[in-house]
C-alpha cells in the first residue's frame, strides 16, 4: 500500500508542471487585468517610485508618499496627481505586458518558442519584482513602536513580493519544457 502512494506521488510531475503553467497563465492574466484599475495602480507606485530599473517611467516618483490612496479608498487630489505622474500610464502598459506574458506561456503547444520567449521574459520580470526587497522601503516593517521592524519582518508588501521566488522558479519549468517541445518539433521536421 505504501508504495502504491509512493509511485502515484512520484509520477505526479507531469500534472505538476501543468499546474505551474496553468498557475502561471491565470496570476499573469488576471494580475495583468487588474493593472487597468486605479487601486491596483496606485498598490504599485512605491515598488516603481523607489526602482532605479523603473522610476524614470513616472513623472515625479520621489513625491509618491503623499499621494497614496490606501485599497479601496479614492481621494479625487491624489488621482489627479497620480494621472499626472503618469501611474495609470504605466499601470495600463505594465497590464498589457503580463497579460501578453500570459497568452505566450498558455501557447506551449501551438507555439512552443513564443511560449518559451514569455517564460523568459516572467524569468527577468519576477527578477525585477524580486529586487524590490531592496530598494523598496516599504516592504519591510517600519519602525514605529515594535521591536520587530526592518529586516527580516516583511510587511504586507514586502510578503507579496517574496512570493515571486515561486513564480520564477515556474518560470524556468515552463521555458525548459517549451524549449524542449520547439526542439523535438524541429528534428521532426529536420
Amino acid at each position: 500500500m505504501k508504495n502504491s502512494i509512493v509511485n502515484f506521488v512520484a509520477n505526479l510531475d507531469q500534472f505538476g508542471k501543468k499546474a505551474v503553467r496553468f498557475g502561471i497563465v491565470v496570476v499573469f492574466l488576471w494580475i495583468g487585468g487588474l493593472k487597468f484599475f486605479t487601486y491596483e495602480a496606485d498598490g504599485i507606485v512605491p515598488f516603481v517610485a523607489n526602482s532605479p530599473f523603473m522610476s524614470f517611467f513616472y513623472n515625479h516618483p520621489d513625491e509618491y508618499k503623499t499621494h497614496q490612496n490606501k485599497e479601496g479608498e479614492l481621494i479625487a487630489a491624489n488621482h489627479e496627481w497620480h494621472t499626472a505622474n503618469n501611474t495609470y500610464g504605466f499601470s495600463a502598459g505594465l497590464g498589457v505586458l503580463l497579460v501578453s506574458m500570459a497568452i505566450l506561456v498558455a501557447l506551449y503547444k501551438v507555439a512552443p518558442f513564443a511560449s518559451m520567449i514569455g517564460s523568459i521574459l516572467i524569468f527577468i520580470m519576477t527578477l525585477g519584482t524580486l529586487s524590490f526587497l531592496v530598494t523598496t522601503p516599504e516592504s519591510w516593517v517600519p519602525h514605529l513602536t515594535d521591536k520587530d521592524w526592518g529586516f527580516p519582518f516583511l510587511s504586507g508588501k514586502g510578503r507579496l513580493v517574496i512570493k515571486d521566488i515561486v513564480i520564477l522558479g515556474g518560470a524556468i519549468i515552463t521555458m525548459s519544457e517549451s524549449a524542449k517541445l520547439y526542439l523535438q518539433r524541429q528534428r521532426k521536421h529536420a
